[in-house]
């Protein structure tokens, strides 16, 4: 009899095993196809025998507007925590975004969709970056910010983008009011 109840739990836990695979798995695979470009990283707390806890600055071009890329600076919790990756990071995060070359729009777009999506923590908190238009200025507005399944966080920060002509060949400037909908 112990060895059909040994069986029974072995099942249960390649069954949790399983489920935790499928829970996590699909929003890593689709976020790594994304992934932004690390620029650099710096440390800020020291900790003895575990990685530093650290700010770390990325950049990445806007999948769906040529001619835009962002940068973002994010927390990077060190210790056993942060360096197996269970520590549940803090919100803040900077953003800077700007015009690279000449803007070109590549679909319609939605305001505030998502132009980025990153987990946080391993199930409860993830950073997202939206983008929108400002019509009247001609202006791509990007926010960055973080969210908790059970309660939201506050700490955001926002970048703006002119439409610009770009360099003497680029003279017709696209409008952002007529690729976004409301």
């Amino acid at each position: 009899m112990p060895s059909r109840s040994l069986g029974l739990h072995d099942m249960r836990l390649k069954g949790l095993a399983l489920f935790l695979l499928l829970l996590i798995a699909p929003g890593s695979a689709a976020s790594a196809a994304d992934e932004p470009d690390l620029i650099f990283r710096r440390s800020t707390v020291f900790k003895w025998l575990s990685p530093n806890d650290k700010l770390a600055t990325y950049g990445l071009d806007d999948p769906e507007v040529e001619g835009v890329a962002c940068h973002f600076t994010v927390p990077e919790r060190g210790g056993f925590k942060g360096w197996i990756g269970v520590a549940e990071e803090v919100s803040d995060i900077s953003l800077a975004c700007r015009q690279t070359g000449p803007i070109h729009f590549k679909d319609k777009l939605e305001q505030g969709d998502d132009m980025f999506r990153k987990r946080r923590s391993l199930f409860f908190k993830k950073m997202q970056i939206v983008r929108g238009c400002d019509a009247k200025r001609n202006v791509l507005v990007y926010m960055v910010y973080s969210d908790r399944l059970i309660e939201g966080s506050p700490k955001n920060s926002t970048s703006t983008v002119p439409i610009m002509p770009w360099g003497t060949a680029d003279l017709n400037v696209q409008k952002c009011g007529d690729f976004f909908t409301q």
